[in-house]
């Protein structure tokens, strides 16, 4: 299973994004904030977004959601990463949360679209898929980012 996360919008204090799977629109994305650290993209603990590449993704038990999650593997200098629940930028610590984005920097419907895309990568893991994510973070060209903004609407409404 291909999952791909293309950054719509970098914000102050959170980044919105559309997550594709398989190449079909499935939710938005919100994490921290996108930042250049050093001329490349790095990840601080707890404030940035995950940088661009291609994570395999693992699930394995959670201490926090005391369940299984689906875990970011390969994430440079970090372990831990998931992708879960949450509505804003203060439910994350470097994670990516899934939902809607109705409102202007958050994500809603969060809990039943994580539930969706886990049941989605725990039928294709167990398929024996591998399950990988392509983030995507090239937003600089603004045609670019106007096209991705055209496809669906909704989201543009509300970054």
């Amino acid at each position: 299973m291909n999952i791909t996360l293309q950054t719509i919008a970098r914000r102050a204090t959170y980044t919105i994004g559309k997550l594709y799977v398989n190449g079909v629109y499935f939710c938005n994305t919100l994490e921290p904030p996108y930042k250049v650290i050093n001329k490349q993209s790095d990840k601080l603990k707890g404030g940035t977004a995950i940088p661009e590449g291609n994570y395999r993704i693992v699930m394995s038990p959670s201490q926090k959601f005391k369940t299984k999650m689906p875990f970011l593997v390969g994430v440079p200098h970090f372990t831990g990463i998931m992708i879960h629940p949450g509505n804003t930028a203060a439910d994350t610590l470097g994670c990516i949360l899934v939902g809607k984005n109705t409102k202007v920097g958050q994500v809603t419907y969060s809990r039943q679209t994580f539930a969706a895309l886990k049941t989605k990568i725990k039928t294709a893991l167990a398929e024996g898929s591998p399950v990988i994510i392509t983030i995507k973070r090239n937003i600089d060209n603004p045609k670019s980012v106007i096209r991705l903004l055209r496809a669906d609407k909704p989201s543009f409404r509300h970054l």
